[in-house]
């Protein structure tokens, strides 16, 4: 087991990559572009009070239609200009909605934005977006991996449990970086992030998607304990390493 303050989680070769609490990160690439994954910060109790006035976002990553990851979409993509990459149906209720720059794809695709490439791969969870009192179907929820000029890989699970073609995902793209939910209930707990750790192979794991209400039980501490030969990289809201 290796320990969270190890050096290769501080050495990002040029990216910039914050936790913005629940499911959000903000990733800066080595071209000085600007990614924020499921962004929900305006709203999100996790989220630091100086974080939460989005100033820039050159690429907005959705991986599913619930508003504890894309409560701020709309706002942010009509007010900040950016490219916003989801599944078809997430786009379209983004589209009609004001969003003008959309960058629809599906799973096993892949897109060259920016210095950085992106593909869809799976994830095990549901999608319905919530447009006042109904509830719209937003496609399948996804995870992304996201591969920089540089060579770094970082995969961004989304809302899922552990499921075993996360070994394809480890043979096709093997990341580096593993952004794993945690917390339980809606998601997977640790016991199940451990093993989704072992399919996947990851030099560092990210613990996220805890602790942001009281039924997100899981913790990092209780992953680090049941992994092997993996960081268990605890961030902290607002934290940022390069």
């Amino acid at each position: 087991m290796l320990d969270s303050r190890s050096s290769y989680a501080m050495n990002l070769n040029g990216i910039k990559l914050t936790w913005l609490g629940h499911a959000s990160f903000r990733m800066e690439t080595p071209a000085g572009k600007t990614i924020i994954i499921d962004p929900w910060v305006m709203g999100n109790p996790s989220c630091p009070a100086s974080e939460r006035k989005v100033k820039k976002a050159d690429f907005l990553l959705c991986t599913h239609g619930h508003s504890d990851h894309i409560g701020d979409a709309v706002e942010m993509a009509t007010k900040l200009n950016p490219t916003v990459v989801g599944m078809p149906e997430l786009c379209h209720w983004l589209g009609s909605k004001g969003v003008k720059h959309l960058a629809e794809m599906n799973k096993g695709g892949t897109q060259s934005l920016g210095d950085f490439k992106v593909t869809m791969v799976h994830a095990n969870h549901s999608s319905g977006i919530t447009d006042g009192n109904q509830t719209i179907y937003g496609g399948e929820a996804c995870g992304y991996v996201v591969e920089f000029s540089n060579g770094l890989k970082i995969y961004h699970a989304g809302d899922t449990n552990a499921f075993s073609d996360m070994e394809l995902i480890r043979d096709l793209h093997a990341p580096d970086i593993a952004m794993l939910p945690i917390g339980d209930h809606y998601t997977m707990g640790p016991r199940e992030a451990a093993y989704a750790c072992k399919l996947l192979k990851p030099k560092t794991v990210i613990p996220m998607h805890f602790g942001t209400f009281p039924v997100l039980t899981g913790t990092p501490a209780e992953l680090r304990k049941l992994v092997t030969d993996v960081e268990v990289l605890e961030m902290k809201p607002g934290q940022t390493i390069s």
